[in-house]
């Protein structure tokens, strides 16, 4: 048996290649993935409370409170009272986050570019459709990375 003849095994060896090299690449700009993830989420819809937060990303409130609280120590989230609900915190991006995460997206565009090189739009339109079956098929909530199940984002 060749592992390498094994479609989960070299699924596993690509998502840790492009794992770290995301992680690396974000790096410079002071984010780590997790963060990444949340600013994503926010800029898609910002004012989100601390707990829509964790319950859209399936992650425990916590861990949701740890990373927040280190995007608004880099001045990337403000908290504010929630409208609907005074007991709540809505998270808001600032203006230096829409910054950082367009420089964040311009990385997220290139090793996408790098990684897929060798194929053509039309291979690279069929694999995103056979992954997102798959993604489906396990269950995994669209857009949030396993990883953010996992542990809290180090400081």
């Amino acid at each position: 048996m060749h592992l390498d003849d094994r479609a989960t095994f070299l699924l596993s060896q690509l998502g840790y290649h492009v794992a770290d090299r995301f992680a690396e690449q974000l790096a410079p700009l002071g984010l780590q993935p997790a963060q990444f993830g949340v600013l994503a989420h926010l800029a898609r819809v910002d004012g989100r409370s601390q707990q829509e937060l964790a319950d859209l990303l399936g992650i425990h409130r916590n861990v949701m409170v740890g990373i927040v609280d280190a995007l608004e120590a880099q001045d990337l989230v403000r908290r504010e009272r929630h409208p609907l609900d005074r007991r709540a915190h809505a998270v808001h991006l600032t203006d230096g986050a829409r910054a950082v995460l367009a420089a964040a997206v311009g990385v997220v565009d290139e090793l996408e570019a790098d990684v897929m090189a060798p194929l053509d739009a039309a291979e690279l339109e069929t694999l995103i459709a056979m992954l997102r079956r798959l993604a489906a098929h396990t269950q995994l909530p669209a857009g949030v990375h396993p990883q953010l199940h996992r542990r809290a984002p180090r400081r």
